[in-house]
């Protein structure tokens, strides 16, 4: 069985481009269809990879201004040709489901989510651009069509798989389809307690955009005397910069080993954003550390409240706040969030995912043949 893999873009390291290395070492003959590639922004085991790009990775300014090209996204993906493979598995948060495959070629899609940003977050960027008004109009023009185009892509998937129940649902809602849970991988191996108290900081490891929420923690941390250290990079860094008080430190763009050494000393992983999934806490918990995050999407079934990680429910800093009152109140067992992160191994992972793809091709050729 040939299979191939499509993802949106490979511009800088985050959930998503985790699930691709890790689908590469379970395929690891699968080439990777991209619409961008930026190996100066990608870890490097990325230049190991068989990665091919769309017309819009020759374009000028491709790498460093991205977004600019966004309207073309869709059409690139749309221009790769699979004929040769007997499985597509896109896996998409915008266009990568946009796959034009063939009669024979079966299209599994991991969906993350539909695309928040045209649909359930679609009034909150909105208002995000509410002293830009030319940028908002361009902004809802462009979402209008983007939209229609995304509807249209649906039809193109034949088994969807989501990563986790809240997507799940948002799937249902948005495209009417069914898709089948398997939860996205974390290399438990890779992550270790180090068997030592926790030092006195607590710790963001997020892309600095706007749908992350960091401005709700750094807004929160600017409040008390309490210690925070934000790891990632992102536009909205020199914003939250600009709120920050002292307490604040931001490390930027760290290597995987300063971030899992943090993970491992840090008093607790905040995670104030409403995601699908989010790796960040089941790597944080992998690392025997809790998780205080706001209670709504993926985290409802990550964290377990009370035994490795406290719940917030509105995301506000004086919310965070209470919520980091009540996590210094409780004594949290290091091997109880350890034990509950081995729930989404790579291991769990590569045996849902290879036993999935492998039942749907033989599904796909079944109903193909009769």
């Amino acid at each position: 069985m040939k299979i191939a893999i499509a993802y949106d873009y490979l511009i800088q390291m985050g959930g998503g481009e985790r699930v691709v290395q890790a689908l590469h070492k379970i395929f690891p003959d699968a080439p990777i269809y991209t619409v961008v590639y930026c190996p100066d922004t990608m870890s490097d085991d990325f230049r190991e990879m068989d990665i091919r790009t769309s017309f819009v990775n020759r374009l000028p300014l491709s790498h460093k201004k991205f977004e600019l090209y966004i309207p073309l996204y869709a059409f690139g993906m749309e221009q790769f040709d699979f004929r040769e493979y007997d499985v597509v598995l896109s896996v998409s948060t915008m266009v990568a489901k946009g796959v034009v495959t063939g009669p024979r070629t079966c299209h599994v899609s991991l969906c993350f989510t539909p695309m928040r940003w045209a649909w359930d977050l679609y009034h909150n960027y909105i208002s995000e651009l509410k002293d830009a008004r030319l940028v908002r109009w361009a902004f809802r023009f462009f979402t209008h069509y983007y939209r229609i185009w995304d509807i249209a892509s649906v039809s193109r998937v034949n088994y969807f798989i989501a990563g986790s129940e809240v997507a799940s649902r948002r799937i249902r809602k948005h495209y009417s389809r069914d898709s089948d849970v398997i939860y996205p991988p974390v290399d438990c191996g890779a992550f270790k307690p180090n068997g030592q108290p926790p030092e006195e900081f607590y710790l963001v490891v997020s892309r600095l955009v706007y749908a992350k929420r960091i401005d709700v923690v750094v807004d929160a941390f600017a409040k008390t005397n309490r210690r925070l250290i934000v790891i990632g990079q992102g536009e909205r860094l020199p914003l939250l910069r600009k709120t920050a008080t002292p307490n604040i430190e931001f490390l930027e763009y760290q290597p995987d080993e300063v971030v899992h050494d943090h993970y491992a000393r840090c008093k607790a992983l905040l995670f104030p954003g409403e995601e699908d999934f989010g790796l960040t806490p089941v790597e944080a918990q992998a690392c025997g550390r809790p998780v205080v995050a706001y209670a709504a999407g993926g985290s409802l079934e990550t964290v377990i409240d009370g035994e490795t990680g406290v719940f917030f429910h509105e995301q506000t800093p004086d919310a965070l706040n209470v919520a980091l009152d009540r996590f210094e109140t409780i004594e949290f067992d290091p091997a109880r969030a350890r034990c509950n992160a081995e729930r989404f191994d790579f291991d769990v992972f590569e045996k849902q995912i290879k036993s999935y793809i492998e039942a749907k091709h033989d599904q796909f050729e079944g109903d193909f043949y009769g």
